[in-house]
């Protein structure tokens, strides 16, 4: 068995169930952790609606959450939800703001790594996200 998220009349991924389960899990997580909803309605019979407007200013917000991240146990939690995440938003039509934002929107310093970790270039970090996206798409059924 498996689920729909779609977008109107598109289907963006269609997932089995336990994948959507856990993804849907992780929507709520990250709602939570930025203060968003994120367009992403509830599965009902099986099929779920994503809000284009709301879904694309979560997006925004997620990958600017993740890129001020400096704990590494955080973005390794993270990552695997913020790829999946930009694989629909790619589906979508939806373009990523992949622009730096500064840490005065999180209140500044928060969950500091130590020992700190270098931080990577804007570039490198968008690619190799981009990277990681890509990968997975591959492996996302629509």
């Amino acid at each position: 068995m498996s689920q729909y998220y779609d977008m109107g009349d598109q289907t963006l991924w269609n997932p089995s169930n336990g994948a959507s389960r856990l993804f849907i899990s992780q929507v709520s997580v990250y709602q939570a952790e930025l203060g968003l909803p994120s367009g992403i309605g509830p599965m009902q019979a099986d099929e779920c609606q994503i809000d284009p407007l709301l879904f694309n200013e979560f997006v925004d917000a997620l990958i600017a959450w993740h890129r001020r991240k400096s704990h590494v146990v955080m973005t390794a939690l993270s990552e695997g939800f913020v790829a999946t995440v930009l694989v629909l938003a790619e589906r979508a039509g939806i373009e990523v703001n992949w622009l730096p934002t500064g840490s005065a929107e999180d209140g500044g310093l928060n969950d500091v790594q130590v020992p700190a970790v270098p931080v990577a270039s804007e570039d490198v970090w968008a690619t190799a996200l981009r990277d990681k996206s890509r990968a997975l798409g591959r492996f996302m059924a629509v």
